[in-house]
């Protein structure tokens, strides 16, 4: 175990963790160079295109140090983006080393000190490393500098950097050989494994990749999940070594896959404890914690008849993605689907984009809504996520909407817009701090409800890039919430409902109906839509009907004989808009619920 080193890579948004494994990885000699393309470990599509790590990545690499010792690296790239902050903790749970990564142009940002502090929750010994030393705006004396006052750890331990370049590689693995701790465990102690990950593989059924930290794992032993309580018999264990390389054996302290056989995906939990059957632990791998949701959104299948598929799809993406909740929904207008829970909206957005591109399947999602707390006037309480389900107005007693501590980082220059921007979406105790020459921390507590749509974009458009926000989940605080109903000819669309506070009912409710007026197509009479409070119609917008002109061939002769044929064809309206069904078009619904990127503001 003096050999092993269990280390992950921990940054902001776009500070080089990726290309950081990528020189890693070739400075181990673990792939040809024929083989090597860049972000090596972000193996979905999805994830190339878009430049960001979605799911943390790990693999084995070899190493012979100065002193001709050779050691097992197990290296964890995980994702900056605070969406994917599960992914993280799960990542150091399996390590007792990170690599803290900081940008020498830009900086300790927001995310870095979320994810210093993560570390230091697990305990985890932590070594800086400024990277991107190579920019002409590289500025390393004060990035020294942060290191020291924001994040409390010794600058003169930092390793320098340039991931794109290979310069500094050398030192960095040395660093990490000499001053990342080995893991501890007992190879003869009843086995203990984490499963920290799972993928699914079509011929070979779930992959299990765990962490050893008693034991020792083999072919043929028989092992039972201490959560679910299913046993299963293994048949092949190995090592990840960007291919999967089958071993004899996984010994305490290793990280390793699985193959036990799994094909039904419901007994499987991430965070869970492997042990074997015949000689069990006593107790499970303490400090998982579950992901706890906090947008949410329903989601149905465009052709009603991919139910089924959409239902094996969100099965295997669970497995695949921990943070991922889903239940039974229905709607009247677009039929079966699911409630799912997201852990922001980039969460939301690649669990879309995964569905449809991995399992084929064309969506509809409903507007993203927060989970609000309803106390109702016998005092009961109730939790409500969909506003489906909102009781009526007049049994509530106080309404409750989260509220979240929001971090800011930015420039000095942009601190009145970001102040301004926090005012508007009803931020309350905004307080700002000096980092450091020009640089400016805003913290301020904001509901949940008003981050949601697009107050990142709209903070990276207005600071020019430079802003970055995390943001911690803080309490429930009071707030006058209304259901906003949307109507078509006098009749509720439940998809459209949505819970808003009642100073952004009226705007929300008239674009809606804006967007629905362009996309539903005319009829033989007038269509009314309308957004409503209960009773109270707070916006509409009308559709004209088709109109023949009947009294084309009414030439001459009295005023009376036209007025007697547009009476009667105004009759025929008046029964038609009466009996008149408006079927509403499924690309009305998306357009509708598509999120607000392409307008400025509300």
């Amino acid at each position: 175990m003096d050999h092993i080193r269990n280390f992950c890579i921990i940054a902001h948004i776009d500070h080089g963790k990726s290309t950081l494994a990528d020189r890693l990885i070739q400075q181990c000699g673990a792939v040809e160079a024929r083989e090597f393309r860049d972000q090596i470990l972000d193996s979905m599509d999805l994830e190339r295109e878009r430049g960001i790590t979605i799911k943390a990545n790990t693999v084995t690499l070899p190493y012979t140090a100065k002193d001709g010792r050779t050691y097992e690296l197990n290296l964890i790239d995980t994702p900056g983006h605070v969406d994917f902050s599960h992914e993280v903790r799960r990542s150091l749970m399996s390590c007792e080393g990170a690599l803290l990564v900081i940008d020498a142009s830009q900086g300790v940002e927001a995310q870095t000190v979320a994810n210093l502090y993560l570390a230091v929750e697990f305990g985890l010994q932590v070594v800086p490393v400024i990277n991107k030393i190579d920019l002409p705006s590289a500025d390393v004396d004060r990035v020294m500098e942060e290191i020291d006052r924001d994040l409390g750890l010794d600058p003169f331990a930092s390793i320098q950097v340039s991931a794109k370049q290979g310069s500094g590689i050398d030192g960095l693995l040395e660093a990490i050989v000499q001053q990342l701790p080995p893991p501890k465990g007992e190879p003869q102690a009843p086995l203990r494994a984490l499963l920290f990950d799972a993928q699914y593989d079509v011929y070979r059924g779930a992959v299990l990749l765990v962490r050893l930290f008693d034991g020792t794992l083999r072919a043929g032993t028989h092992i039972r999940l201490m959560h679910s309580g299913e046993e299963h018999r293994v048949e092949e264990v190995g090592c990840q070594r960007l291919k999967r390389v089958p071993v004899p054996e996984l010994s305490a302290g290793e990280v390793g896959y699985v193959l036990a056989g799994i094909k039904g995906l419901s007994g499987l939990a991430i965070g869970d404890t492997l042990t074997e059957v015949e000689r069990p632990a006593a107790e499970p791998v303490p400090g998982y914690r579950e992901a706890k949701p906090v947008v949410f959104s329903s989601i149905y299948p465009m052709a009603t008849n991919d139910y089924e598929a959409l239902t094996k799809a969100l099965e295997k993406l669970k497995l695949n993605d921990a943070a991922l909740i889903y239940e039974k929904d229905s709607s009247a207008a677009l039929g079966f689907g699911f409630r799912c829970g997201f852990l922001g909206l980039l969460h939301l957005d690649v669990v879309q984009e995964r569905l449809e591109r991995e399992y084929d399947i064309s969506l509809i999602l409903s507007a993203p809504s927060v989970r609000y707390r309803i106390v109702l006037n016998n005092d009961s309480e109730a939790w409500i996520d969909n506003p489906t389900f909102y009781p009526d107005p007049a049994s509530i007693k106080e309404a409750f909407e989260p509220y979240i501590k929001a971090t800011i980082m930015t420039p000095e220059r942009y601190l009145g817009t970001v102040m301004d921007l926090c005012r508007d979406r009803r931020g309350v105790d905004t307080t700002f701090n000096y980092l450091a020459a020009g640089r400016m921390e805003v913290v301020s507590n904001l509901p949940l409800a008003e981050v949601l749509f697009d107050f990142y974009d709209r903070l990276k458009s207005i600071t020019q890039g430079y802003g970055s926000f995390d943001y911690e989940l803080l309490d429930y605080r009071q707030g006058d919430m209304v259901k906003v109903d949307i109507l078509v000819n006098g009749e509720k669309v439940d998809a459209l409902s949505q819970l808003v506070h009642r100073e952004f009912a009226r705007p929300r409710a008239l674009r809606y109906c804006e967007r629905l007026a362009k996309t539903i197509p005319r009829q033989q009479f007038k269509i009314a839509i309308q957004g409503a409070i209960g009773g109270q119609i707070i916006a509409r917008t009308t559709i004209n009907p088709f109109r023949k002109d009947v009294t084309a061939k009414c030439y001459g002769g009295d005023i009376t004989r036209k007025r007697k044929l547009l009476e009667k064809q105004r009759e025929g309206k008046k029964k038609m808009k009466m009996v008149g069904a408006v079927e509403i078009p499924q690309a009305a619904f998306v357009a509708v619920l598509r999120t607000e990127e392409d307008e400025d503001g509300r």
